[in-house]
């Protein structure tokens, strides 16, 4: 009797724990709307495993706070407690459930990140790389390059990723996916977008100074709207050196530096408003080539020095074209 007594005072305690606990799990919005079918796939494991943690939290607490109420020492105790030996019934319990609970875990997460993680045999890929800071994406198939990441919706893309210089870390919160994007291997995502919009993508990973400003942004639409996009993406390409530098600037330049034609507003690097206007094409040439051949005071030397390799001569032409057509006329 004194038992059941006991048993019936922790569900007291631990039930009414384990239904806040539930409801503030329930009511309150602690994930960003899905936005593909990964998200899904992942959110049911989180939630599996938050139910089994919010039950052993109610569990723990209910023993916790009876044990504290029902075996307090008084005011006036002052002895030591009486030595007792473990129970062992209590003892394989609690290894024996906790097992069961993390191998069962373990399973389903395993199931799910096979499921996700497998691609259909004629998939679109995309090439994803990473450097302070910004995120560039390379279309293969349509050889286009953007600082805009654009998918057809309900359609499965392989997103592989690089890095240029240290790790950077991929994620878009509404699709749920994340990858480290680490210098000289290629990791890989696999995304399928439910969902129309405009969402972020984050660089989850401590990268350098201008860190918080690596921000991209995933624009999901549908397949004719896409096919649209790429045709006007290569009309645009076409149209001159001056479009293309703009391009060129946004995907390379847009996340560091401040360009009021470009509607940027980067703070890591200087104000090109402020610091092009007067100089002349061979001085803008080589901040690009080789920035640290003079660094603007009150700015460190974190810009990426490799642009020569990774763009073409007339790319890098035309980006110092637009540079100085607009900086400081805006």
């Amino acid at each position: 009797m004194p038992r059941r007594r006991a048993i019936l005072q922790m569900l007291l305690i631990g039930v009414p724990v384990g239904i806040a606990t539930g409801g503030v799990a329930y009511f309150i919005p602690w994930l960003p709307a899905q936005a593909s079918r990964e998200a899904e796939a992942i959110d049911g494991v989180y939630w599996f495993v938050a139910i089994i943690c919010g039950v052993i939290f109610a569990v723990v607490a209910g023993v916790t706070v009876y044990s504290a109420w029902k075996f307090r020492a008084g005011p006036d105790d002052t002895e030591d407690g009486s030595p007792i030996h473990g129970h062992t019934g209590l003892e394989i319990t609690w290894t024996v459930i906790p097992t069961i609970l993390v191998t069962a875990m373990s399973i389903w997460s395993g199931v799910v990140l096979t499921d996700i993680e497998r691609l259909p045999d004629d998939h679109r890929v995309i090439k994803v790389t990473a450097q302070q800071f910004a995120w560039r994406f390379e279309y293969g198939d349509e050889k286009l390059t953007t600082g805009e990441l654009v998918l057809p919706i309900d359609e499965t893309v392989e997103l592989q990723l690089t890095a240029e210089d240290v790790i950077h870390s991929f994620w878009v919160p509404q699709w749920r996916v994340k990858k480290d994007a680490v210098p000289g291997i290629v990791t890989d995502i696999v995304v399928t977008p439910t969902k129309e919009g405009r969402f972020p993508v984050v660089c989850t990973e401590l990268c350098g100074l201008g860190h918080a400003a690596m921000r991209a942004r995933a624009v999901v639409v549908s397949a004719d709207e896409f096919d649209q996009w790429v045709a006007d993406q290569k009309r645009a390409a076409a149209a001159g050196a001056a479009v293309q530098g703009k391009e060129l600037f946004a995907a390379e330049c847009g996340s560091c530096h401040t360009l009021a034609d470009a509607g940027t507003t980067g703070q890591t690097g200087p104000d090109l408003d402020k610091v092009i206007p007067g100089k002349d094409a061979e001085y803008v040439r080589e901040q690009i080539v080789n920035p640290d051949s003079e660094i603007t005071p009150g700015f460190q030397p974190v810009m990426p020095d490799d642009f020569e390799e990774r763009l073409a001569g007339p790319q890098i032409d035309s980006l110092v074209e637009y540079l100085l057509s607009v900086a400081g006329k805006s």
